[in-house]
């Protein structure tokens, strides 16, 4: 049987030390095309678009990522048409990190992939894992949220500015808070009959 690699064992989701000539190169990689990135600000919607391509998983049109933007790889970071992330937000992808059609993500917000044992023995050995997080479409998502790992944000949810996403948000609900709660949902809309 052939050992699996620590990149093998990242994208599967089970435990792993971010370290190794894949990872290394991976991570370096990402830190290039950062510089990159964050570099062209002034440049338009669509050659900014072009460098997204180069690294993320996917990208649907009409996706505007506001630099500076950070991630750990990019290419487990799948993004509808027409996302918007606006200034300074984060994305560790260790693993699948989707982004529904349409969804707006305002500045400083982190999208957390990336997780930790919560026994002592094992981070004492470096070891970590990633859960993935799925945004559905047409979410709102406010300044400095962070949505942690594991977490599924259902298709028109709003999270209000600053909430920490602890656990999955239904479809059309809003959250607010440390951790986020549920303050309302909605029925069926009305757009559209």
């Amino acid at each position: 049987m052939t050992q699996r690699s620590q990149k093998q064992l990242m994208l599967a989701g089970e435990l792993y030390v971010a370290c190794g000539p894949e990872l290394a190169a991976d991570a370096q990689r990402a830190a290039d095309w950062m510089a990159r990135y964050n570099a062209a600000s002034a440049a338009s919607l669509e050659e900014r678009r072009a460098l997204l391509a180069e690294i993320m998983g996917a990208v649907g049109e009409g996706v505007n990522i506001r630099p500076p933007f950070h991630c750990d790889y990019g290419y487990n970071i799948h993004l509808g048409p027409g996302v918007f992330m606006n200034f300074g937000c984060v994305v560790l992808d260790v693993c699948r990190v989707s982004i529904g059609a349409g969804t707006q993500i305002g500045p400083g917000v982190q999208l957390l992939s990336a997780d930790h044992p919560r026994e002592p023995e094992l981070r004492a050995q470096l070891l970590e894992f990633g859960r993935p997080v799925s945004i559905g479409a047409n979410v709102w998502i406010g300044a400095g949220a962070l949505i942690l790992p594991g977490v599924t944000v259902g298709d028109d949810a709003l999270i209000g500015a600053g909430s920490v996403v602890t656990r999955d948000v239904p479809a059309g609900a809003t959250v607010v808070g440390n951790p986020a709660r549920v303050i309302r949902t909605r029925g069926p809309s009305a757009v559209g009959g």
